[in-house]
């Protein structure tokens, strides 16, 4: 048994699953790239029968994005698997994942299919794939909710047509740990050819419990973990990375020192990365990468603290991408000083325009607050940088109301640049400023998410918006940071509105 857990990343695929994580062709290509930084052994890059957009971006990455298996994702039929194969054929390690359900309920209402059906439709998928590559995954979606001596069948079928991956999904986060652990241990005992293969496992939080249920599977023999950054999934989510990696860090004496090859040092900027591009923000109390992991207010705390990091840090901040470090900046500190507080909350790879548009921005906030904090600059960095090709800019706006909560509401934009402005009303300046906004821009997408926080304490705190606007079928994400709330409510909707205006749809989802 190996003592190398392999890491199966499936951010761009069942992470961009997520509602509102739609990302673009140039930003999964980032996200990518930050993977292998990271030191990720496998990516599945997307499911390229879903779009031709999904499979173009494959392509890209199979083309680009060198040091790492790329994967991409079939369900068990001819069309799936030869469009899969287009996606990756140029990438240095492909692989093919092709996958069908197991369990009963999924059979006989989604597939409508007997059991030696789905048998022989997994010898087919997998054979198919395997003339194609020679590293084929085969999974059994629903394996948890599946009768286990039938699943045992259905992977000795496809060992026998060559799979080189065996993957047992707990696709609706339905297992407990122990259970998990006892099925994964059934598995590897009573199917044949299974010491020829690696045993894998993809599990979901609907429960709470996918690192839960991850771990329990690794301590008895899985030897590949299906993960992705910050967690980031179909409905509750996936197994998040960090979580399973700083794990078997920290409890090797548990684990008997299984460990991947991640670069925890990149942990940390690898997830504010996805942040960025997703406009999904994980909460402040998220393990290992929320802001809060590593803070102690309680003067208990504190005073242990002093004496002794271990007394309430089980890990360095360090360690995995965080800077321990608290700097505050003001209205005279330089270029030099900026830049160079920059490099120390993980952001040395800007070019010199970027650094200059990031520092008359901070130069303009430290005219509007009375203290910049590290949370200010990161957030005036973050939102700098998610902004996406800008079909329309915003040039001007204002905005009255009443006691009686009618507004009226006025905005200028440049679209494909020519300046155009009109006036609405609405139940509040922000509604009457979105609908101005909807007539400049002769379309209606439907508010799905608003939400605003403050990046830090205090009366005169920026304000941070998220919004998640549907058009049509697709759910696009904005962000806007500025120390009028309403201003950072325009940048986020026009941020979504560029994103729609950019994004091929997709049209299919995928499977497990």
């Amino acid at each position: 048994m190996s003592d190398r857990l392999i890491i199966f990343d499936t951010t761009l695929r069942d992470g961009e699953q997520s509602p509102g994580a739609t990302m673009t062709e140039d930003e999964k290509i980032e996200v990518a790239r930050q993977l292998v930084k990271l030191g990720v052994d496998v990516i599945e890059a997307g499911f390229p029968a879903a779009s031709p957009g999904d499979l173009r971006a494959v392509q890209r990455i199979s083309r680009e994005v060198k040091g790492v298996t790329i994967c991409a994702l079939a369900r068990a039929n001819q069309q799936d698997i030869d469009a899969a194969w287009e996606g990756v054929r140029d990438a240095e390690q492909p692989r093919i994942h092709t996958f069908i359900a197991t369990s009963p309920i999924h059979m006989e209402y989604k597939l409508r299919k007997t059991p030696e059906q789905v048998l022989e439709a997994a010898r087919f998928a997998v054979r198919t794939a395997k003339r194609y590559v020679s590293d084929v995954e085969f999974s059994a979606e629903d394996a948890t909710r599946s009768d286990w001596d039938f699943l045992c069948r259905v992977f000795a079928a496809a060992i026998e047509e060559g799979a080189t991956t065996i993957n047992i999904p707990d696709t609706v986060g339905y297992a407990v740990p122990h259970e998990f652990a006892e099925l994964v241990r059934y598995v590897t005992e009573h199917t044949p050819g299974i010491e020829k293969v690696t045993v894998s496992v993809h599990c979901h939080n609907d429960l709470g419990l996918a690192t839960a249920n991850t771990l329990a599977a690794i301590r008895v023999g899985a030897r590949q973990a299906e993960v992705t950054i910050n967690g980031i999934g179909e409905r509750a989510g996936n197994t998040a990375l960090e979580e399973v990696v700083m794990a078997l860090h920290v409890r090797r004496d548990v684990f008997g020192g299984i460990l991947p090859r991640v670069v925890t040092e990149q942990i940390v900027p690898t997830s504010k990365l996805v942040q960025r591009i997703t406009g999904i923000q994980v909460q402040p109390n998220k393990a290992i990468v929320g802001a809060n992991a590593f803070a102690h207010e309680a003067g208990i705390h504190q005073d242990g603290m002093l004496k002794h990091r271990m007394t309430y840090e089980i890990m360095t901040p360090q360690s995995v991408g965080w800077e321990a470090s608290r700097l505050v900046l003001g209205k005279h500190s330089g270029r030099a000083g900026f830049t160079a507080r920059l490099k120390e909350l993980g952001y040395g790879d800007l070019s010199r325009e970027r650094i200059e548009q990031l520092y008359q921005r901070f130069i303009d906030l430290c005219d509007r607050k009375k203290t910049v904090t590290d949370a200010d600059i990161i957030a005036i960095v973050e939102d700098q940088l998610a902004q996406v090709p800008q079909r329309y800019t915003l040039k001007g706006w204002r905005a009255h109301s009443g006691s009686d909560g009618r507004a009226e509401a006025w905005v200028k934009l440049e679209i494909d640049g020519v300046e155009r402005e009109a006036s609405a009303s609405g139940n509040g300046q922000i509604d009457a400023l979105f609908k101005a906004i909807d007539r400049l821009v002769g379309r209606h997408c439907e508010l799905e998410a608003f939400h605003v926080d403050a990046v830090s304490p205090g009366e005169d705190a920026q304000g941070q918006v998220t919004v998640h606007l549907r058009c049509g079928t697709q759910v696009y994400n904005g962000r806007g940071v500025a120390t009028d709330v309403i201003e950072a409510s325009l940048r986020a909707y026009l941020m979504a509105l560029n994103r729609a205006a950019l994004t091929t749809p997709v049209s299919v989802s995928g499977g497990e």
